[in-house]
C-alpha cells in the first residue's frame, strides 16, 4: 500500500525538481543566468535552457524598445538664454550583462542614468550654440551630435541609443522678448535695404527716362529744323520761280496774304491812310470799277 504512494510522490518531487531546472525565454526576452548571485551565462537564444534548481536563478529583461519622455527641461545656451525643451530618448538593452551590473536590472535605475547622460549631451551642444542656431536648420547637426554622444556614453551601461528628438523647444519671456527683438530689428533691417534698393531703381530710372526724353526732344528738334529748313528753302524756290514767272501777280498775291494777315480776324480794327502803300492793290481795283 505504502508502495505506490511513494512513487506517486517521488514523481512528484521528480516532476518539481525538472519543472524548476526548466526555463524558456522568449524572442521578446533577453535573459540572465546567476550562480549565487553571480552572472554565468547571459547569450541565450530562445527556447527550452536548463538549470540547477537552487542554485541557479534566472532574470529577465524586455528586448522590445523602450521610450523615456523627459517634458520641460531647461538648457543654457552660448548667450546664457534659457529655453525649455521638451525631448525623448528611445533604447533599448544591448548587453544584458553589463545592463544588470550598472543598474541591479532595474529599468527605471538604467532610464534615469541615460536621462542624465542624454541631458549632459543636451546641454553641452546647446551651450556651443545660439538660440538661433538652436532652432534653425543647423538643429539637424545638433540632434545627429547629440545622439552619437549620448550613444557612446551609453555603451558602458548596456545600452543602445536608438534615438534622440527634441519635440518642442519654448522660450523664457525675457528669451521670447529678446528673439522677437532680434527678429524685429532684422526685419526692420531687410525693410530698409530693400527700400533703399527701391529708391536707388527709381532713381535710376527716373535718370534713364530724363535721359531718353532729352535725346528724343533734342532729336525731334534736330529734326524740325532740318524739316523746317527744307520748306523754307523749297517755299524761296517756289517764290522766286513765282517772283520770275510773274511779277506783278507775285506782288498781288503777297499784298493779299498781307490783307489776310491784318484785317482778316473776327473783331479786328485796323486804321490806314486810304492813299498808303498797303492800299495799292484795293485802289487800282476800285479805280478799274
Amino acid at each position: 500500500m505504502n508502495s505506490p504512494r511513494v512513487v506517486l510522490v517521488l514523481l512528484a518531487v521528480a516532476a518539481v525538481v525538472v519543472s524548476m531546472s526548466l526555463f524558456t525565454v522568449d524572442e521578446r526576452d533577453l535573459a540572465v543566468k546567476f550562480r549565487f548571485g553571480e552572472i554565468i551565462k547571459t547569450d541565450f537564444e530562445p527556447g527550452l535552457h536548463f538549470k540547477i534548481p537552487i542554485v541557479n536563478n534566472v532574470n529577465k529583461y524586455p528586448r522590445r524598445l523602450l521610450a523615456i519622455n523627459n517634458p520641460q527641461e531647461l538648457f543654457l545656451t552660448v548667450e546664457k538664454k534659457n529655453l525649455l525643451v521638451d525631448f525623448f530618448i528611445e533604447w533599448r538593452i544591448s548587453d544584458v550583462g553589463d545592463f544588470y551590473r550598472t543598474s541591479g536590472g532595474d529599468e527605471l535605475v538604467a532610464a534615469q542614468r541615460l536621462l542624465e547622460i542624454v541631458k549632459d549631451g543636451i546641454r553641452a551642444e546647446f551651450a556651443k550654440r545660439t538660440v538661433l542656431e538652436v532652432v534653425s536648420a543647423e538643429r539637424r547637426d545638433l540632434m545627429d551630435d547629440m545622439l552619437a554622444k549620448a550613444r557612446a556614453n551609453a555603451v558602458s551601461l548596456g545600452i543602445d541609443v536608438v534615438d534622440v528628438r527634441v519635440e518642442r523647444i519654448e522660450f523664457s519671456d525675457e528669451v521670447s522678448e529678446s528673439v522677437f527683438n532680434r527678429m524685429r530689428q532684422e526685419r526692420a533691417r531687410i525693410a530698409a535695404e530693400l527700400r533703399a534698393q527701391g529708391a536707388e531703381n527709381a532713381e535710376r530710372i527716373r535718370a534713364e527716362a530724363d535721359r531718353e526724353r532729352t535725346v528724343l526732344l533734342a532729336e525731334a528738334y534736330r529734326d524740325a529744323e532740318i524739316l523746317r529748313g527744307a520748306g523754307d528753302a523749297t517755299a524761296a524756290e517756289i517764290y522766286a520761280k513765282a517772283y520770275d514767272k510773274d511779277r506783278d501777280f507775285y506782288s498781288f498775291h503777297r499784298s493779299i496774304q498781307a490783307y489776310r494777315r491784318a484785317i482778316g480776324q473776327p473783331g479786328d480794327l485796323l486804321i490806314l491812310d486810304s492813299k498808303g502803300e498797303f492800299f495799292h492793290y484795293l485802289n487800282q481795283a476800285g479805280n478799274k470799277d
